[in-house]
C-alpha cells in the first residue's frame, strides 16, 4: 500500500494573518460602497425633517446638529399634527402616487407579457427576414435604447394630440411600455437561453402543446427573471420625468413631475421636495427588500451552465 503525500507551495498556504487583512479589506470595501450608494438616501431623508437655516447650512446629522421637525411633511398633509386634517396638497399627492402607480404596474405587466413572448420566440424559433436573423432582431430591440428621449418629443406630442391620449394614463402606459420593452426582451431572452429546451420537448412527448408546455414548464422556471425584468422595468417607468412632463398637464401627472414642481417665488422649497422624494422612492424599497431573492436569482440566471 502506498501513501500519497500532497505537496503545497508557499503561494498555496496562506497565513491567519494575510488571511484576516484580505477580509479586512474586502468588508471594509463593501462597508465603503454601501455608505456612498446610502448616503443620497440618507441625506433626502433627512432634508425632510430640516428647516430653511439647516438646509442651507448643510446640517447633517439629527440632535446633534439640527432639531427635527415636520416642516417638509406638513407642507404636504403627511405630519403628525395634519394627516386628519382636510388638505388639498395631500389629496394632490395621492392622486399623482396613483398615476405613477398604475402607469407604472400597468406598463411593466404590459412589457412583460409582450416581452416574455418576443423572447420566447426568439430563443426557440429560427427567423430569417431579409439579412435579419434572430442576433440582428434582438439587437435592434436593444438599440432603440441608444435614441435620445428627446427626438421622439415632437412626434409623441403631435401623434397623442391626433389620437386624444395627452393627459391620459392610457397614454402614458403604451409609451412607458414601449419605452421599457428593449430590456425586457434581452433579459428574457437571457433567462430562456439558459432553460433546456430538452425540457420541452419532454412535455410535447407527453402530450402538452406549445403553450401548454410553454406555460406549465417554461414559465416556472423563467419565474425569477420575469420578476427581475418586471422589478427593473417599474424602476424605469417609476422614475420617468421627460415624456410626464412633456405629455401631462393635470389629470396623469405622476410623482417625479410633482416633486420637480417643488418650487416657489423664493426658490426651492427642499424640505417639501425631500419629502415628496422620500415618499416616492419607499414604495420601491419595500418592493426591492420583498422580492430580493427572485430579483437576485433572475439577474444571475444564465450566468452558470
Amino acid at each position: 500500500m502506498s501513501v500519497q503525500t500532497t505537496e503545497y507551495t508557499v503561494s498555496e498556504i496562506r497565513s491567519p494573518a494575510s488571511f484576516i487583512t484580505s477580509r479586512v479589506f474586502i468588508y471594509g470595501a463593501l462597508v465603503f460602497w454601501a455608505f456612498i450608494c446610502l448616503f443620497p438616501i440618507y441625506w433626502t431623508l433627512t432634508t425632510s425633517f430640516k428647516s430653511a437655516v439647516d438646509v442651507t447650512q448643510g446640517h447633517l446629522i439629527p440632535f446633534v446638529d439640527f432639531q427635527p421637525d415636520w416642516k417638509g411633511w406638513r407642507s404636504l398633509g403627511l405630519s403628525p399634527d395634519s394627516i386628519f386634517q382636510t388638505s388639498t396638497v395631500r389629496d394632490e399627492f395621492f392622486k399623482r402616487f396613483m398615476n405613477s402607480v398604475i402607469t407604472s404596474v400597468g406598463a411593466s405587466s404590459l412589457a412583460i407579457v409582450i416581452g416574455s413572448l418576443a423572447a420566447y420566440g426568439l430563443t426557440r424559433y429560427r427567423y430569417h427576414f431579409a439579412w435579419f436573423k434572430n442576433e440582428d432582431i434582438s439587437f435592434f430591440f436593444l438599440s432603440q435604447l441608444i435614441l435620445p428621449p428627446v427626438v421622439l418629443a415632437l412626434p409623441f406630442l403631435v401623434l397623442y394630440r391626433e389620437v386624444g391620449l395627452l393627459d391620459t394614463r392610457i397614454g402614458l402606459i403604451l409609451l412607458y411600455t414601449l419605452m421599457v420593452l428593449p430590456i425586457v426582451i434581452w433579459i428574457m431572452r437571457d433567462q430562456f437561453n439558459s432553460i433546456p429546451v430538452e425540457l420541452e420537448e419532454a412535455a410535447l412527448v407527453d402530450g402538452l402543446s406549445i403553450w401548454g408546455a410553454f406555460f406549465r414548464i417554461v414559465m416556472p422556471i423563467a419565474l425569477p427573471g420575469m420578476v427581475a425584468a418586471f422589478i427593473l422595468a417599474m424602476v424605469l417607468c417609476w422614475n420617468e420625468y421627460f415624456f410626464a412632463a412633456l405629455l401631462t398637464s393635470t389629470d396623469a401627472k405622476t410623482i417625479p413631475v410633482m416633486v420637480a414642481s417643488q418650487t416657489g417665488s423664493q426658490g426651492i422649497n427642499w424640505w417639501s421636495m425631500a419629502a415628496l422624494a422620500t415618499a416616492a422612492i419607499a414604495p420601491l424599497a419595500v418592493i426591492g427588500i420583498a422580492l430580493e431573492r427572485y430579483l437576485i436569482m433572475g439577474m444571475t440566471a444564465g450566468a452558470v451552465k
